[in-house]
């Protein structure tokens, strides 16, 4: 089994939160209390059927558990938020963990559920990461397929792009149409489609209320439901006294970039090197890492991206406690050149104190025109995964 870089307490009450797939419920089952835990599955119908009919049953549950118990699963809490009043009062009552992991947050944060006024921790988990699956990853499998855990385990390109199309058509049902967030679906599966294809651009909601047909209302509330099915997450542009105008409109990113080629219906085409698809798909799959990394070694970091009205763009600024602000420019090429720089460097040098890097696929760590380049691997790891060790 890949270890995962999601380090979980053993002695305390979390929220586990992921996107459907992202390997939650097979992180928690390799833990090694996981055995003595009492798990409850709101998944299957009978349970969630058993538990929204009469949600005290759970108190009845934790109360009457042996001695040994000391923690108690609650998967997909989002199906009966009601739980959450019974765990709130079982965590002040009880000796046991509670350990809650969810797929949505939507109905927890519209339906004023209880989230435990800070009771219980919150943890996230995403796809795979570079340094989860080094010795098995392939950039250009990641860039095609993403790196959900079940795209590792499958063997062909045929099977990969199933299990992609079959993702994305469970979302649609099952987080999208049976959770009653929207009255129609027609109008939801146009707008991912035109979501996915404006992946890491930035955002006209009217632009895209015209293309799909609606009014900006109702694609800013499918925006959130993105977010808030954890599909995806906005960059906000860079807020900063700056001596040139910036571009304020946010970009959106889905979590996973094979999702985004399902959506999109390309996953039978192979990405090709030098091509602004291969660069776009580039430029994503490090956000993401660099996001994920972030989070999973609990560093403090704003991300933003830069972007002026003369379209001079820093494809990804980081706010770093007590450190310089980061200014990381992505490019796909295996070459960089001073004229891949110019941007980086002449924003970096308007800005003042930063540090100005590059991340490629060169092979070798270098510096052009006074900025470092690295290779990307040794980039996201140099200021990502190794700056700060998990507690």
């Amino acid at each position: 089994m890949i270890t995962r870089l999601c380090q979980l307490p053993e002695d305390e009450s979390f929220f586990l939160f992921g996107a459907r797939g992202v390997g939650k419920t097979t992180l928690l089952k390799s833990l090694p209390w996981f055995s003595n835990a009492i798990y409850i599955n709101l998944l299957k119908p009978e349970e969630e059927n058993q538990f929204a009919r009469n949600p005290s049953e759970l108190a009845s549950i934790a109360r009457g558990a042996p001695s040994t118990t000391r923690h108690i699963i609650i998967d997909e809490i989002q199906k009966v938020p009601k739980l959450l009043d019974v765990v709130h009062d079982l965590i002040e009552t009880t000796s046991i963990h509670y350990i809650l992991t969810g797929s949505s947050a939507r109905k927890l944060k519209h339906g004023g559920a209880n989230l435990l006024a800070g009771r219980a921790f919150v943890y996230h988990l995403y796809p795979f990461t570079y340094p989860e699956i080094k010795r098995q990853f392939d950039l250009s499998q990641a860039l095609r397929f993403g790196l959900m855990p079940k795209i590792i385990d499958l063997q062909t390109d045929e099977k990969k792009q199933r299990y992609l199309e079959a993702y994305t058509n469970t979302y649609l049902k099952e987080e999208i149409w049976a959770e009653q967030f929207i009255r129609e679906l027609d109008p939801f599966r146009r707008f991912l489609e035109v979501a996915a294809q404006m992946n890491g651009k930035i955002i006209n909601f009217s632009g895209i209320a015209t293309d799909v047909g609606v009014s900006d209302s109702h694609i800013k509330k499918y925006f959130s439901i993105l977010e808030d099915t954890l599909l995806g997450f906005f960059l906000e542009a860079f807020q900063h006294s700056f001596r040139k105008r910036l571009n304020k409109g946010p970009k959106f990113y889905f979590f996973d970039p094979g999702v985004v080629r399902a959506l999109i219906a390309q996953l039978s085409v192979p990405l090709s090197e030098s091509t602004s698809q291969y660069g776009d798909a580039f430029e994503h799959f490090i956000i993401l890492q660099c996001k994920y990394l972030a989070d999973y070694y609990q560093l403090e970091y704003r991300f933003s991206y830069l972007k002026t009205k003369d379209d001079a763009e820093i494809d990804l600024v980081v706010e770093r406690p007590g450190l310089p602000i980061l200014f990381i420019e992505i490019k796909s090429t295996t070459s960089v050149q001073p004229a891949h720089l110019k941007n980086l460097k002449n924003l970096s040098q308007d800005f003042g104190q930063c540090e100005a890097v590059c991340f490629s696929r060169d092979t070798y760590c270098k510096e052009v025109d006074g900025i470092k380049i690295f290779p990307w691997q040794m980039g996201i790891e140099t200021y990502f995964a190794l700056s700060k060790k998990i507690k």
